[in-house]
C-alpha cells in the first residue's frame, strides 16, 4: 500500500462492503478495503446461495463473495485481510488503526456486519452450513418436508420457527426455560401451528451427523434438561440458531449513535450516521432483513452518498 491516505476507506467485507468498493471504485474514488477477521463476511459459512439474483443455479458463499471481490478490484479498489482495530471519528481525516499501520480517510463506510449467535454446543462448528443455521429466510427452503430444531425462546426464534413451518414437515422448538421471552402474539402465532412441538426447558447439548460421499450432514442432536441434567438424543434434519444477532459495533461505541442491541442508526433513506462523512451498510445498521442482497444494495447506497459528501466538501 503505497499511500496511507484514502478518499474512501471501507471497513468490512460482505456484499455491502464488496458492493460498496465496487461503486466507489467505478467513481474513480480509489478505495480501500480491510476485510476484517471474516472476510466475505457470514455468507463464508453459508453452502449453497439460490435467493441472489443472477445465479438460476445458485452458488456457494464463499464463491459469490470471491465473485464480487475480484470485480471490485477490478475497477481499482484495493482488498487487504486485515482486521480494523480502533477507529478515531472525532475529526477529519478519520483515522483508523490495521494493528500496528495507522490509515486516515475522508469518508468512511462502516459495514461490519453482524454476527449470529451461535450455542457452545458440541458439533456446531463442524455442522455449520451442513445443517446448522442461523437464517431460516435463507435456507428454510432446504429443509421442504424434513424435521428441524429451532433452538431460542424470543421473537427470533419465532421468526424463524414460523418461517420453516411453511417448508419443513416438522418444526420442534427447543428452549432452555418453560416459558418464552418472545412477544404474545408470536408465541402464539408458532404455539398454534399444526407442525410445530415443543421441548421446554431442554438445552441443545451436541449436534449429531455424519458424512457419506464427502457431503456432511446433520441426523439429529442430543438435548439436555436443564432441570435434571438427563438427556435424550431426537432425529432432525437440520438445527436453526434463533438466539439473536450481535452488531459488529464494539469499536464505535461512544462515536456512533445505536440502538440499545448496537446496531448503527442512519438516516434513511440514507446511509448516514450521526458523523458526516461516515456511512453505514449491510447488517450492521440492519436488524430487519440481514440479507444479501438488502446488504448489497445498502452497500450501493453508501457508495453513493460517500461520492456525493465527498464532491460537496470540494
Amino acid at each position: 500500500m503505497a499511500d496511507n491516505h484514502h478518499k474512501v476507506l471501507i471497513i468490512g467485507s460482505g456484499p455491502a462492503g464488496l458492493t460498496a468498493a465496487i461503486y466507489a471504485a467505478r467513481a474513480d474514488l480509489k478505495p480501500v478495503v480491510f476485510e476484517g477477521m471474516q472476510p466475505g463476511g457470514q455468507l463464508t459459512t453459508t453452502n449453497e446461495v439460490e435467493n441472489y439474483p443472477g445465479f438460476v443455479d445458485g452458488i456457494t458463499g464463499p464463491e459469490l463473495m470471491d465473485v464480487l471481490r475480484k470485480q471490485a478490484q477490478r475497477f481499482g479498489a484495493e482488498t487487504y485481510f486485515k482486521e480494523v482495530t480502533k477507529a478515531d471519528l472525532s475529526k477529519r481525516p478519520f483515522t483508523i488503526s490495521v494493528g500496528d499501520e495507522v490509515h486516515t480517510s475522508d469518508s468512511v463506510i462502516i459495514a461490519t456486519g453482524a454476527s449470529a449467535k451461535y450455542m457452545d454446543a458440541k458439533g456446531i462448528e463442524e455442522y455449520k452450513g451442513y445443517g446448522v443455521s442461523a437464517c431460516a429466510t435463507c435456507d428454510a427452503f432446504f429443509y421442504r418436508g424434513l424435521k428441524v430444531l429451532v433452538i431460542g425462546g424470543g421473537d427470533t426464534a419465532m421468526e424463524e420457527a414460523h418461517h420453516l413451518t411453511k417448508f419443513a414437515k416438522e418444526v420442534v422448538v427447543v428452549h432452555r426455560r418453560d416459558e418464552f421471552r418472545a412477544s404474545k402474539i408470536m408465541e402464539d402465532r408458532v404455539r398454534n401451528t399444526p407442525n410445530v412441538s415443543l421441548e421446554l426447558s431442554y438445552t441443545l447439548k451436541e449436534v449429531l451427523g455424519l458424512e457419506e460421499n464427502g457431503q456432511k450432514r446433520v441426523t439429529g442432536a442430543v438435548l439436555e434438561s436443564t432441570k435434571d441434567g438427563s438427556t435424550k438424543e431426537v432425529s432432525c434434519d437440520g438445527i436453526f440458531m434463533g438466539i439473536g444477532h450481535k452488531p459488529n459495533t464494539d469499536i464505535f461505541k461512544g462515536q456512533l449513535d445505536m440502538n440499545e442491541v448496537g446496531y448503527l442508526t442512519v438516516k434513511d433513506p440514507l446511509t448516514a450516521t450521526n458523523i458526516e462523512g461516515v456511512f453505514a451498510a449491510g447488517d450492521v445498521s440492519d436488524d430487519s432483513y440481514r440479507q444479501a442482497i438488502t446488504a448489497a444494495g445498502s452497500g450501493c447506497k453508501a457508495a453513493l452518498d460517500a461520492e456525493r459528501w465527498l464532491i460537496e466538501q470540494e
